[in-house]
């Protein structure tokens, strides 16, 4: 079955809000994660991307941090940004939802003259991020008490 959807940057108070709904969806309820550690400062200066379907529904969101909110998670290089907070909602995956956010993603990395994207991904996504052409380095560690690994890919 397919979908029609378009994936943009986020414009837009409300366009925010909707990111923010997926993220709850997936991050607060499916993961169990607490909600006072999924938002914080940083969504307030990050890119947020935003796919949603042809009738206004929010299907999937992500982030990109750059500059000095970046530095502090890609190991202080100015020229590596980081994606996170990506989040496809349970009834757009397998769409190809995901692909086109991390797509929409390095393009704004792109934009800012980023050379690389960090992430760190949930060990259970590793193979999606890897056939993104993102490479796993460094150990295994928890965040939100869930199993994750660093990734870069150039750009």
């Amino acid at each position: 079955m397919s979908v029609p959807y378009t994936v943009r940057v986020a414009e837009d108070p409300a366009d925010r809000e909707a990111c923010f709904a997926v993220r709850k969806e997936v991050f607060v309820r499916e993961q169990g994660v607490a909600e006072d550690i999924e938002y914080d400062a940083y969504d307030a200066i990050a890119v947020h991307v935003l796919a949603i379907r042809e009738d206004g529904v929010p299907l999937g969101t992500g982030r990109l941090l750059h500059g000095a909110a970046a530095a502090a998670k890609t190991g202080g290089d100015a020229s590596v940004g980081c994606l996170g907070r990506l989040a496809v909602a349970r009834e757009a995956r397998g769409l190809g939802v995901g692909v086109a956010l991390v797509r929409a993603i390095e393009e704004a990395a792109r934009g800012l003259g980023l050379a690389a994207v960090d992430l760190h991904a949930q060990t259970h996504a590793l193979g999606f991020y890897e056939r993104l052409g993102y490479e796993a380095y460094g150990p295994e560690f928890p965040d939100a008490g869930i199993a994750h690994r660093a990734m870069r890919r150039e750009l």
